[in-house]
């Protein structure tokens, strides 16, 4: 055995003995601890396909590490979208409780109440180590611990894809002119903003988009950047792949949790969940940041262009974006959300702004 593996495995048993030891019975005459931890099957819903590994994946490294740090006593059986539920009904089916727990992108449900956007991505918001310290240490998951009780939820972050692609379009954008009229599919706020400039948004889920796009259905459509777009085909459809993807810079997915399910579990079997969950969050981004490098070649070797939004698009996206999170200011929950959020923004981009622009501005151009 490696090193390294024998230092996981280790790893994992002291964390896993941590856990069970807190389920355990009390000592009698000195006697070893009876164990009364109990055996418990959930279900998972995720809003994902199982052929994006990636994205689908991560509630499958949630799954297998929720099992070994209890010892295989606490299963997770995870469904891709459509299979137990559609995808973009997940969060009503942990709500009702037809699932224990899902998997999605928060930002397809801000039908239900438009501060959701926070929890996945906002335009032109934060990055995904923003996210996580407004999350981990802000104050943003108490925020969002408010905002999904009123679902009946508790929540933990699922994982990042990192700042996403803009898209794939049928045809150049040369302008914010050319841009009016196409039909495209972008969900959440970021489809609110291109309906404001002109764009007829349209949401479908993952693995619908392919036939739409090929059908001439849309004209345009997003995903999430190069590995999952290329494993989805679009290259072979549209051949002008756009950048950045400015509505989601940093799009985080979310583990929801039926409240009653969550209430009914031993204490160590929660902490266990919350260990499961940041391992498959911070896992997620670090594989995509892996795998898309070496996507993206693939997708230029296809005879795919890559192309900037033009200025003006950009120009008009941004003022379209801060309008809108404006108007939704009238509910105080989502006001909260929205200044604690935009606060941080503030406070973190003049760091990010500093030593970390300064040196991707040069390093990224003079080894290009």
């Amino acid at each position: 055995m490696q090193r390294r593996d024998f230092v996981k495995k280790a790893a994992v048993g002291a964390v896993a003995g941590a856990v069970l030891a807190g389920c355990g019975g009390a000592e009698t005459n000195g006697a070893p601890a009876v164990q009364t931890h109990p055996n418990v099957r959930w279900r998972l819903a995720s809003s994902f396909p199982r052929s994006l590994d990636t994205i689908f994946g991560a509630a499958e490294v949630f799954a297998e590490r929720l099992s070994s740090l209890t010892e295989g006593r606490f299963q997770l059986r995870v469904y891709p979208a459509g299979e137990m539920v559609p995808g973009l009904e997940v969060l009503g089916a942990v709500q009702n409780g037809t699932v224990q727990m899902g998997h999605s992108a928060s930002y397809y449900f801000t039908g239900k109440n438009p501060a959701l956007a926070f929890d996945c991505s906002v335009p032109f918001g934060l990055n995904a180590r923003q996210y996580n310290a407004w999350m981990y240490h802000g104050g943003g998951m108490d925020l969002m611990r408010e905002l999904f009780a009123g679902f009946d939820v508790v929540n933990f972050p699922g994982g990042n894809t990192g700042t996403q692609m803009g898209g794939w379009f049928r045809r150049p954008v040369a302008s914010l002119a050319e841009l009016r009229g196409m039909k495209m599919r972008i969900p959440g706020l970021g489809g609110r903003v291109m309906n404001e400039l002109g764009v007829t948004v349209q949401v479908i889920a993952g693995g619908e988009i392919y036939p739409a796009l090929e059908r001439g259905v849309i004209d345009a459509a997003e995903w999430v950047g190069p590995y999952d777009d290329y494993k989805l085909g679009f290259h072979q459809i549209a051949k002008n792949y756009y950048y950045p993807g400015w509505w989601e810079p940093g799009a985080a997915l979310t583990f929801y949790v039926n409240r009653r399910a969550w209430e009914g579990l031993p204490e160590m079997y929660r902490q266990a969940v919350e260990v499961a969950a940041r391992e498959a969050h911070t896992d997620m981004l670090a594989r995509y940041d892996a795998l898309n490098p070496g996507a993206l070649q693939k997708i230029e070797a296809a005879g795919v262009t890559l192309r900037a939004f033009p200025d003006d698009v950009m120009r008009a996206a941004y003022a379209a974006s801060q309008d809108l999170l404006e108007q939704d200011r009238t509910d105080p929950l989502y006001d909260r959300i929205y200044v604690a959020y935009r606060d941080w923004q503030r406070a973190s981009e003049r760091w990010f702004g500093t030593a970390e622009r300064a040196y991707a501005d040069f390093a990224y151009s003079v080894q290009s």
